[in-house]
């Protein structure tokens, strides 16, 4: 296996992303395969492995504490706290609490749901807009102080918020969707943590499956599949992503490799500082992705993709319009 570099914390090149598990695309939850998929991706060297407390509404992390138990020295282990919901019945998690009281609280938890006793990587799921980065991330730090955690990290924020948090304490990587179809991150945040030597960690590397090439139509998505309400999945704009990504698909059957292991050695071939985490719960797309680590790109291919996938080719924003409030911050 690969590996790559955030900050002084190596990790396999390609982690595995665990949402999709619990939560957020449809279909009932296997535990069954996607503890296989969690052990397989072990067994391959794949061994960066990422949750949140609030995938699944701690069932995620749950999840993943049942897989990695007798197998915890093997894995680089992330988790994300921040969210949480508003109220004991409201549906969804709308609430972002970023204060040091909830920090150690939130923490305990997810130690407790994953059945250890320290976490390589702990991220603030979103920056909370009533406290100050410094407060958060000093909260954060007496973690590192107290053993149970090892490395910080940060998610969707920019760069003026990584240099107030990395004064604080060192923030190891940040968190954020990075792909062919959102490149946002090379201009808004790339450059300032390549300058502190900060990693970065692309999720949803593959578009949230949209360059995977197997998505057609908006009928492919079950009732309770989280992207039937995102706008890039929605009407116009749906067409014309679907004529970007037809031009991915064609470069990828020149290549001999699918869409989504092109896209991945894309990313892949951004630096040794970048670690994508795509998510699956099945063994079979597990494989899939790890085919990318095999694919090398030629420059004149690597151009081919920029050009066939401008920044702001995507139509439509990557969440509604409350979701993007909480980017980027």
């Amino acid at each position: 296996m690969r590996e790559s570099q955030l900050g002084d914390l190596t990790v396999s090149a390609l982690g595995l992303g665990c949402m999709g598990m619990s939560q957020s695309y449809g279909v009932r939850a296997d535990d069954a395969e996607s503890i296989a998929t969690l052990h397989a991706a072990l067994d391959a060297g794949c061994t960066f492995i990422d949750t949140a407390d609030v995938y699944g509404d701690g069932a995620n992390e749950e999840l993943v504490g049942r897989a990695l138990a007798g197998r915890r020295d093997e894995v680089v282990l992330a988790t994300k706290f921040g969210f949480k919901r508003a109220s004991a019945d409201s549906a969804v998690p709308t609430v972002v609490d970023g204060s040091p009281a909830y920090a150690r609280e939130a923490l305990d938890a997810s130690l407790r749901r994953l059945g250890v006793d320290h976490v390589d990587l702990w991220y603030l799921h979103r920056r909370d807009p009533a406290v100050p980065i410094e407060e958060t991330v000093g909260a954060m730090a007496s973690m590192v102080e107290a053993g149970k955690v090892r490395y910080l990290g940060l998610s969707e924020v920019n760069g003026d918020t990584v240099r107030a948090a990395h004064a604080v304490h060192p923030i190891t990587a940040v968190q954020s969707e990075w792909s062919l179809w959102t490149r946002d991150p090379e201009t808004v945040v790339l450059p300032t943590l390549r300058e502190l030597g900060v990693g970065f960690v692309p999720f949803s590397p593959l578009g949230r499956g949209f360059l995977t090439g197997q998505i057609k139509s908006e009928a492919d998505f079950p009732e309770d599949d989280m992207r039937r309400g995102l706008p890039r999945f929605q009407g116009e704009n749906f067409q014309r992503n679907l004529d970007l990504v037809a031009q991915v698909q064609a470069l990828a059957a020149a290549k001999g490799v699918t869409p989504g292991q092109l896209a991945l050695a894309w990313l892949l071939a951004q630096g040794n500082d970048v670690a994508p985490i795509p998510g699956t719960k099945r063994r079979t797309y597990l494989a899939e992705n790890l085919g990318a680590l095999d694919v090398v790109l030629s420059e004149s291919e690597l151009a081919e993709l920029d050009e066939a996938f401008p920044p702001d080719a995507v139509a439509g924003q990557r969440y509604t319009d409350s979701g993007m409030g909480l980017v980027g911050k």
